[in-house]
């Protein structure tokens, strides 16, 4: 299993950025916070290409997981990552599925794979 999900757009990075937070509330999920690692970095003299990390949350999924396992919520909240590599614009997300991998637990695998396939859903939709 791979730790993230990603694909090469055609959108440009603030296209991209913008139409990830719109599939992001019409999948049912909410953006809790944008890091721009750019802008950080920037403070501190440091130059980058533009790079936004996405945090997303689902409050019926993150009260189900959490309900299973606190420690869980240190996977949390999923994160999906634009940023720009070689004039290209990548989006990436770490996979939930992979959650599964590191407690033992049937109910949680189903719900970690459903969250996936909604996150892959909404990267697949923005490329």
């Amino acid at each position: 299993m791979q730790l993230g999900y990603s694909c090469e757009t055609n959108k440009d990075f603030n296209a991209a950025v913008t139409a990830l937070q719109e599939r992001t509330a019409a999948k049912g999920f909410r953006v809790l916070h944008v890091h721009d690692l750019q802008a950080t970095m920037a403070e501190k003299g440091l130059e980058r290409s533009p790079f936004k990390i996405i945090e997303i949350c689902n409050s019926k999924f993150a009260h189900k997981i959490l309900g299973i396992n606190e420690d869980i919520g240190l996977f949390m909240p999923c994160k999906i990552n634009v940023y720009t590599k070689n004039g290209k614009t990548i989006i990436s997300a770490m996979r939930p599925s992979m959650i599964s991998e590191f407690f033992d637990n049937k109910e949680l695998k189903e719900v970690a794979d459903e969250v996936d396939a909604i996150v892959r859903s909404i990267v697949d939709d923005v490329k």
